[in-house]
C-alpha cells in the first residue's frame, strides 16, 4: 500500500483532519528585498524652489544624483545576476520588494515630480530583472510641491499593475494594499496616511495565510543612532504605537522596512508573542563596500547606539538613550551594520530566512532566521 493511501486511512480512523491539497502543494519561494533607492537627477529639480525651501538638501541631492548614475546600475546588475542564480535553486524568486523612497523627491513642481517618477520606473524596466517590482510609500516619494499628486498619477498605478501580476484578486486604489503569494500575505502599509492603522487591523483580523509580512518604510522598533525616527515615536501617538506593536506581536508578523539607510534585524516581544523587523538600505556608495560598525546580539542594543552617528542631533542624545533603556526590556535579538545592498528572503514552509548582501557582492555577509 502506498504511503499516501496509508496516511489517509490513519487520519480517517483517528478522526483527524486531513491537510488540504492546496497546502500540500505550497512551494518554497524567495524574493529580493531592496531598501531606499533615492533615484535622482539634478535635472529633476527646480533649483530656485530648492534654494528657497530646502537649500540644505542640495548636497544630498547632488550625491544621490551621482550615485544614481554611477553606482545604481551596477547594483541592479548584481541583483539581476542573483535572480538568475536563484532560478536554479529550491526557492525560485517570485518578485522584488522595495521598501519606499524609490525616488528622492524635492523636485519643486508636480511636472518635475512626475518626470522623476516616470524616469525611475523606466530605470527599473531597463534593468530587466524579470520579476514583478512591488513597493511601499516612503516619505521622499511624497515630499515637495506636487509630489503627492505625482505619486498618485505615476507610482500608484504602477503599484496596482505589479501587484496584480502576482495576485489576480488584489485590486487597490491607494498605497495601503495587500497581496497573497503562496502561503504568505504581504501588507503594504502607508506610514503617511492616518487611516493606515485601522486598515492594518482589518487586514490582520481577516488573515488566513501562514505568514504575514508588513512592508513599511520607517522602522517600528528603533535601532541605530536615530532612535526617534520610528513610526508613532511622539508622545501624542503613544497609544497608536502600543496598538500597532500589540497587533504585530499577536500576528507574529515580519516587518520589512528601511528609512535609516542601515542594516538591522531584531525581534521584539509584544502582544504576549513576538514579531521580527528587518531593515535594509540600497543607497549603495560603492559596489565593493563592506559592512562597518557591526553590532551582534543584545549587548549592542543599548543607548550607546547614539555614538554610531555622533554628529546627529547631540541635543537629543539623552532622550534617545532613554528610548533604548525602555525598548531593551522587550527586544530579544539584535543585529546591526552600517552597510547598503540588498537581501534575499526565502520562504520555506514555516521557516523564513534572510541573506543580506553588502553592495553588489554575490555572497551574503549575514544570514539569519526572521520567522518567529
Amino acid at each position: 500500500m502506498n504511503s499516501r493511501r496509508r496516511f489517509l486511512q490513519v487520519c480517517s480512523a483517528a478522526a483527524l483532519p486531513v491537510i488540504s491539497s492546496a497546502v500540500e502543494v505550497m512551494k518554497p519561494f524567495s524574493f529580493i528585498l531592496l531598501g531606499d533607492l533615492h533615484y535622482d537627477n539634478l535635472a529633476h529639480h527646480d533649483m530656485k524652489w530648492l534654494d528657497q525651501h530646502h537649500g540644505g538638501d542640495l548636497s544630498q541631492i547632488q550625491n544621490y544624483s551621482r550615485l544614481t548614475k554611477e553606482v545604481m546600475p551596477g547594483m541592479f546588475t548584481a541583483v539581476k545576476q542573483q535572480i538568475a542564480a536563484l532560478r536554479e535553486s529550491a526557492t525560485p524568486p517570485a518578485f522584488v520588494i522595495q521598501v519606499g523612497d524609490l525616488v528622492q523627491g524635492l523636485c519643486g513642481t508636480a511636472e518635475l515630480s512626475a518626470r522623476q517618477n516616470r524616469e525611475a520606473l523606466a530605470f527599473v524596466a531597463q534593468a530587466d530583472l524579470g520579476l514583478p517590482f512591488v513597493f511601499t510609500k516612503g516619505n521622499h516619494d511624497i515630499t515637495g510641491e506636487g509630489a503627492k499628486e505625482a505619486f498618485d498619477e505615476v507610482l500608484l498605478p504602477f503599484m496596482a499593475q505589479e501587484t496584480h501580476k502576482l495576485d489576480a484578486a488584489a485590486t487597490h486604489t491607494q498605497a495601503n494594499h495587500t497581496m497573497t503569494y503562496g502561503d504568505a500575505q504581504f501588507a503594504f502599509f502607508d506610514a503617511y496616511d492616518k487611516t493606515s492603522l485601522d486598515w492594518l487591523e482589518a487586514v490582520a483580523t481577516k488573515r488566513t495565510a501562514r505568514h504575514l509580512f508588513v512592508i513599511i518604510h520607517p522602522p517600528v522598533v528603533p535601532y541605530g543612532a536615530r532612535a526617534t525616527w520610528h513610526l508613532y515615536a511622539s508622545e501624542k501617538t503613544k497609544a497608536q504605537r502600543a496598538k500597532l506593536l500589540d497587533m504585530l506581536g499577536q500576528q507574529e508578523a515580519m516587518v520589512l522596512g528601511g528609512h535609516l539607510h542601515k542594516f538591522s534585524a531584531l525581534t521584539r516581544l509584544a502582544g504576549r508573542k513576538s514579531f521580527s523587523q528587518l531593515a535594509v538600505s540600497s543607497v549603495v556608495s560603492a559596489l565593493n563596500q563592506k559592512p562597518k560598525a557591526e553590532l551582534h546580539g543584545m549587548p549592542g542594543y543599548t543607548g550607546d547606539q547614539v555614538n554610531l552617528e555622533p554628529k546627529h542631533a547631540p541635543e537629543t542624545a539623552g532622550l534617545r538613550r532613554e528610548i533604548y533603556a525602555s525598548e531593551r526590556k522587550q527586544v530579544t535579538a539584535f543585529e546591526y551594520a552600517d552597510t547598503a545592498g540588498y537581501a534575499v528572503i526565502t520562504v520555506n514552509g514555516g521557516q523564513v530566512h534572510a541573506a543580506v548582501h553588502s553592495g553588489a557582492q554575490s555572497a551574503a555577509f549575514q544570514t539569519l532566521k526572521i520567522s518567529v
